[in-house]
């Protein structure tokens, strides 16, 4: 068995500037082990402007920088940006480009996956961003899951939450979760945790 592999996990991948995105991930790992797997949060630097690294190798604060295998091993995966122009962030697509060998290799395919994004404004691109973030995951081969519309807070929230994925409306720079937010966080945290369970055997 590769290295990494032995531990059954979810991996909530994410890149957050201002926090908003970071205080998801958090709920989400809150869900995931509510499910009774364990979740890995990882991050991912930001793009440097020029052709040098302008990040240290271990961030300062915060969730660990996410590695290929950290991707490669996991068994179900959350996903999360804030929105940059209806479009995940630049350092999250800068990473995904460098999994091509993942995906000739078939590591992810047939894995649970979610989405989940932030963003200043109520119609600044959320649904366009949880999308946009599907897309390499389906060319990966993974299998998608939203949040269903049995979740009442996904009825009476009026900030975040959508179908696609968890979603957060930060106000401005503001990084405070509505209580109907962090339900839609914890929801799709514990579905995946509970869909990786059900199409990973040895999950624990």
């Amino acid at each position: 068995m590769a290295p990494g592999s032995e531990e059954s996990y979810v991996l909530i991948l994410y890149y957050s500037r201002t926090g908003a995105t970071a205080r998801m991930a958090a709920e989400l790992a809150r869900g995931v082990e509510s499910s009774g797997i364990v979740a890995r949060l990882r991050t991912v630097p930001s793009v440097s402007p020029d052709t040098e690294a302008s990040q240290p190798p271990v961030p300062s604060e915060g969730a660990p920088f996410c590695t290929l295998d950290d991707l490669r091993h996991c068994s179900g995966l959350l996903m999360g940006s804030p929105t940059r122009f209806g479009n995940m962030a630049s350092p999250l697509r800068y990473f995904l480009d460098q999994t091509s060998d993942i995906w000739l290799e078939g590591s992810l395919t047939g894995k649970p996956a979610g989405v989940f994004t932030a963003t200043g404004s109520l119609h600044g691109g959320q649904e366009t961003t949880l999308t946009s973030m599907m897309l390499p995951l389906l060319h990966h081969g993974m299998l998608i899951a939203g949040i269903p519309y049995s979740e009442a807070a996904l009825m009476r929230t009026q900030s975040g939450g959508t179908p696609y994925g968890a979603s957060h409306w930060a106000k401005g720079h503001s990084s405070e979760l509505s209580d109907d937010e962090i339900t839609l966080c914890r929801a799709l945290g514990a579905r995946i945790g509970q869909l990786t369970q059900s199409l990973t055997p040895s999950a624990k």
